[in-house]
């Protein structure tokens, strides 16, 4: 199936400054993830019979610019069954159609990736799989208080992992050409924060600043909320599972 990726310059947290969108397939094509209208984004849809508008999820760096895809190209636009009202908040749109896991959107496959987001869906597309924000090249993805789900996350990755697809093609940075070892860095890099993070509430942290401040071993102040907001959901994890009490704010070991 024919995939373009289109970066496109938008406000975003992600190192690369762009969010990918793609244009999926030639007749009855799939736009997914416009985050902002461009030059280089009217370029290809121009030339493909675009019907469908679909998102990996509704983070504003990646709907930006569905409103405007949808309208000019009088397209079908498609959200994430029980999260209507997420993807009407995000884009404006009321959406013409929904999916959920085992569905198809003109060919492409629905699975069903919560994590990153509550709502964050992938899309398999024969041999490739278009993950959004589940996977990138290089560095992590935030899986951050109080929408992300590192259990759930962990699970999405492990599923990916099994399907053993050829090609990611991410929301952020280049097509990741090895997309288990990419998997099994991402699930090594989180299980391995997790023990920094058990660890800091071992050693008597017990709030999550002073858990962030003992769990990482380099300068996160440019990115402090996004490095506590990943403790915290770190947290959420041990204290599930019940490997740590969280009580009245305070984070205790669980010997």
């Amino acid at each position: 199936m024919n995939v373009t990726r289109v970066p496109v310059e938008v406000p975003t947290r992600a190192p690369t400054g762009t969010t990918n969108a793609y244009v999926v397939g030639t007749d009855s094509a799939v736009l997914v993830d416009p985050a902002a209208r461009t030059d280089a984004l009217d370029d290809a849809v121009a030339g493909r019979d675009v019907e469908h508008v679909a998102v990996t999820h509704t983070h504003p760096d990646h709907v930006g610019a569905v409103a405007h895809y949808a309208d000019a190209l009088d397209a079908t636009t498609w959200a994430r069954y029980g999260r209507t009202d997420l993807f009407e908040r995000a884009t404006a749109v009321e959406p013409d159609r929904t999916y959920r896991e085992g569905d198809a959107v003109a060919g492409l496959d629905v699975l069903d990736t919560p994590g990153h987001a509550v709502d964050h869906v992938a899309f398999r597309a024969d041999d490739a799989v278009l993950c959004g924000d589940l996977a990138v090249a290089a560095g992590s993805v935030v899986v951050g208080h109080p929408e992300g789900d590192l259990r759930a996350y962990l699970t999405a990755l492990r599923r990916l992992h099994a399907m053993h697809p050829r090609v990611l093609h991410p929301g952020h940075g280049p097509t990741i050409e090895d997309p288990r070892e990419t998997c099994e860095r991402l699930i090594a890099h989180r299980l391995d924060r997790e023990r920094a993070v058990l660890a800091a509430v071992r050693d008597g942290a017990d709030t999550v600043p002073a858990i962030t401040d003992r769990a990482y071993e380099k300068d996160v102040s440019d990115v402090r909320d996004l490095a506590e907001a990943t403790v915290h959901a770190h947290v959420q994890k041990l204290a599930h599972e019940r490997r740590v009490r969280w009580v009245d704010g305070r984070v205790h070991p669980v010997e």
